[in-house]
């Protein structure tokens, strides 16, 4: 919210709570300042449905951190929903493939653009085709004791969610990026200095679409 939104948004509120509104000039300034400050990255038509939501249930005067902490919750709730879909970009290209993917998380964050969300998988070819995937993958202990050995292996389980999502699985196939081949089942790496490697937090995108098109 921009600082000459904040007497607007005052004035608002003091519709409904005369209270808020500071009538010494010295004291406005240091609250406009003030709620500037800690409102500065919650929109405007948000902090008044925030303070409309207030009223409603409650008759104590509301102060910039009511507003803020649902900001903030409502932009975890979004962001946690989202799973970050591919950019529409050359996946090599690394700058802008990060630029995008930043574009496409602040669209979200700040209500622009809806929450991009996978369906589980729970009838159809599309769930059928991800129950084969996962029995290809292995099982051979019971599901309830893979769920408490996730934390422990954390590269399985994410092929696992990978799967069920009916998201391709990178690690089933060979990296077909030059400088880095790694097999199937092996994380992704990028060449060090001398003879060391590095391992990626994610395999490489050509490795995604790759994958992709041999489920496809």
């Amino acid at each position: 919210m921009d600082p000459e939104q904040i007497p607007q948004l005052i004035a608002q509120i003091a519709l409904a709570d005369p209270r808020v509104k500071r009538e010494d000039p010295k004291e406005r300034r240091a609250q406009i300042l003030m709620w500037a400050g800690i409102l500065a990255d919650v929109p405007y038509n948000y902090a008044v449905a925030a303070a409309h939501r207030h009223y409603a249930k409650s008759t104590w005067p509301i102060l910039p951190a009511d507003i803020a902490t649902q900001w903030s919750a409502t932009v975890r709730d979004r962001m946690q929903r989202d799973v970050d879909p591919a950019p529409p970009v050359d996946p090599d290209d690394e700058a802008a493939y990060r630029q995008q993917l930043a574009a496409h998380r602040r669209a979200v964050a700040t209500g622009q653009e809806p929450p991009v969300e996978h369906k589980a998988l729970s009838a159809g070819p599309a769930a059928a085709e991800a129950e084969q995937r996962l029995k290809a993958f292995g099982r051979y202990i019971p599901q309830s004791v893979d769920d408490v050995l996730a934390a422990y292996r954390p590269r399985r389980a994410a092929r696992i969610a990978t799967i069920r999502e009916g998201r391709p699985d990178a690690l089933g196939v060979q990296c077909p990026v030059e400088t880095c081949r790694a097999a199937v089942g092996a994380a992704c790496t990028r060449p060090g200095k001398g003879q060391t490697r590095h391992r990626l937090a994610g395999p490489h995108p050509s490795r995604v679409d790759y994958a992709a098109e041999r489920a496809a």
